[in-house]
């Protein structure tokens, strides 16, 4: 994606404010990051924002936050995850792949380090380069990771499906590793998370507030294809997991990409990707263990989400977001303004005007600089 954006949403933050929340921060909205499809256009990072947790307003108008060709060796990613970490960071961990590529055609993953949601670092591993001579070398696709911080070990796990051009993992099976102290590589080779005997997929992880973890996946293999879930104590002692009877969804539709969050008052949202329907499904819990259907997404304008997920943010945040959208979506309009309607002293301007919008989108994180540039450009283009 050869634009504004690009620049602005890869580079390492330098001099940003970091946007931790804090014992005295409330959370009073929803960030939903996701994918709208399967053309390259489309397999780019998008935002979204709630107050209720349930319905979305998109950011940019839509478009792409994060150009993919910036951060990926495809040039395009899927089934982005964020997370906010324990260290004043976020965490989002990306499917490297193109889809018209086919579908056992990518080799690795993307991570991604952010102190403000709009400045990230990040760093491409790509399996037959990173693990030559293992097993790991002959990956055909690494698909859906997600990362959670796992407390025994005081490290941010990431977990995902592989499938082998081989016998050594011959249907989709979860694997995790954990990350280095910067998010940029994991330690060591990745090891079994859980093994169903068949292809498993799109795993998602939550800890409620007993302490148990609720292990979502897909059973991509079996004759009945649906959301699952374990419940156990312990990530890594299998002994103690506990597959769930029946499946998660409240529908009877093909879903994959489920995500777990929970809202302000304590009500947990279990949503998913009806991905032959082009809908987003939502439903809720107050156990994690049986779900309602609340509502679907439409299935035409610029809300079309794909297998994403969502986190709480604060006010700070939500304002900081707007106000970056609300930029992002003046200088698109300056960029793309057709000539003839532009005066010769806006056309003389407008260079200037852009590399000013581009200063400010690169600069420290400010909601304020944000808006006052975005007024800058309204004001000019009248």
């Amino acid at each position: 994606m050869k634009n504004v954006f690009k620049r602005v949403a890869c580079m390492a933050v330098l001099g940003a404010t970091a946007l931790m929340a804090s014992a005295k921060d409330n959370y009073v909205a929803y960030l939903f990051t996701y994918f709208t499809g399967n053309a390259p256009e489309k397999e780019q990072i998008c935002y979204a924002l709630s107050h209720d947790g349930w319905n979305y307003t998109p950011l940019n108008q839509g478009m792409p936050v994060i150009g993919s060709d910036s951060i990926a060796l495809t040039g395009c990613v899927r089934d982005p995850h964020i997370l906010r970490g324990e260290d004043g960071y976020f965490y989002q961990v990306v499917t490297d792949m193109k889809s018209s590529l086919g579908w056992s055609s990518n080799r690795g993953m993307v991570l991604m380090r952010s102190r403000d949601l709009i400045h990230w670092e990040h760093h491409t591993i790509h399996f037959p380069d990173r693990y030559q001579g293992t097993m790991f070398a002959r990956v055909v696709r690494v698909w859906a990771p997600q990362t959670i911080y796992d407390e025994s070990a005081g490290k941010y796990m990431v977990y995902f499906s592989i499938l082998t051009d081989d016998e050594s993992c011959p249907y989709d099976r979860v694997y995790y590793a954990y990350a280095n102290s910067d998010f940029s590589d994991f330690e060591g080779e990745p090891k079994v998370l859980f093994d169903v005997k068949n292809a498993s997929i799109d795993t998602d992880i939550v800890r409620d507030d007993e302490g148990l973890y609720h292990v979502f996946f897909k059973t991509e293999g079996q004759r009945q294809k649906g959301i699952k879930q374990f419940i156990t104590p312990d990530l890594h002692d299998l002994s103690k997991w506990e597959l769930q009877p029946g499946f998660c969804q409240d529908t009877n539709k093909a879903v994959e990409g489920s995500g777990v969050f929970r809202l302000h008052d304590g009500t947990w949202v279990l949503m998913y990707d009806c991905y032959t329907s082009y809908h987003y499904q939502f439903c809720k819990s107050t156990d994690l263990r049986t779900f309602k259907q609340v509502q679907d997404t439409k299935t035409h304008g610029v809300f079309t989400p794909r297998h994403g997920t969502v986190i709480a943010i604060t006010q700070s945040e939500y304002n900081l977001l707007t106000a970056w959208s609300d930029l992002l979506e003046a200088t698109t309009e300056l960029k793309t303004r057709p000539t003839p309607t532009l005066t010769l002293q806006q056309l003389d301007g407008r260079k200037a005007m852009l590399e000013a919008a581009q200063k400010v989108l690169d600069g420290p994180t400010s909601a304020k600089a944000y808006k006052a540039q975005a007024k800058k450009i309204q004001k000019f283009l009248k």
